[in-house]
């Protein structure tokens, strides 16, 4: 192969390359917050901080209210939908059923902080995230102990972990999570769920990926780093990067 050969297979080679680049769309997902029961203020700042996450790490971030999105064909662009600090039945039964197909077709859910207090009469939504709320004592500092500190979600966390937020305790607590942080009952007062209590975890489920965060509940999570690179780093396992 001459010289010329060689520079102009190159050259196809790279316009190739670059073209893939170019043709290939960045992920996108879609962050609800749907409330039939109580609104957390924090959703406020913290819809904004996800698609900020997601301006400086390669993926696109709609942001709604709205459940009329929960169709086949609504859902279909998103690589993941974040459940943040959603309240009560906040989907219809044909929502319902366009939402487990979405899971099981291989995408991902992320549950934030009050995501657990949704859809209780919904057994599948109980598998997928993991738990349901039960109750809180008053916002306070407490220890939080990484469970798995290789983990992305947690592997930049210090250990313990000592932060203020609003502390759930669940009941349901499903089978074959693997949790990532556990919280530490004796470092406040009014946990309920004895040694046990995990407090973030994630797992493979029914074709698709889950990822759950009980913390969230303040404004001031949604400017912290390390808080920010756990939520990161969840919404990447739900979008299978």
């Amino acid at each position: 192969m001459n010289r010329t050969i060689r520079y102009a297979f190159s050259l196809l080679l790279v316009l190739g390359l670059f073209a893939f680049t170019a043709g290939k769309k960045k992920p996108r997902i879609l962050v609800f917050s749907k409330t039939k029961g109580f609104h957390h203020a924090s959703i406020t700042v913290g819809a904004p901080a996800i698609y900020k996450l997601g301006q400086e790490n390669g993926f696109d971030v709609d942001t709604t209210s709205d459940a009329d999105v929960f169709t086949r064909k609504g859902l279909k662009k998103y690589a993941a939908v974040v459940f943040l600090s959603t309240t009560g039945d906040v989907l219809d039964n044909a929502q319902q059923e366009a939402f487990q197909k979405f899971i099981r077709s291989g995408k991902g859910y992320v549950g934030v902080h009050a995501a657990a207090d949704t859809e209780y009469d919904w057994p599948w939504y109980n598998q997928l995230a993991g738990a349901y709320f039960k109750s809180h004592p008053k916002q306070q500092e407490a220890s939080l102990q990484i469970v798995d500190a290789n983990n992305p979600a947690t592997s930049h966390l210090p250990n313990p972990w000592k932060r203020k937020d609003e502390w759930y305790n669940y009941k349901s607590i499903q089978n074959g999570l693997h949790v990532l942080i556990n919280l530490d009952e004796k470092s406040y007062t009014g946990g309920a769920n004895g040694d046990l209590h995990p407090i973030a975890w994630y797992h493979d489920f029914d074709g698709g990926r889950a990822f759950y965060t009980g913390l969230g509940h303040t404004d001031e999570s949604y400017s912290d780093p390390l808080f920010l690179g756990h939520l990161l780093a969840g919404i990447r396992y739900a979008m299978n990067r």
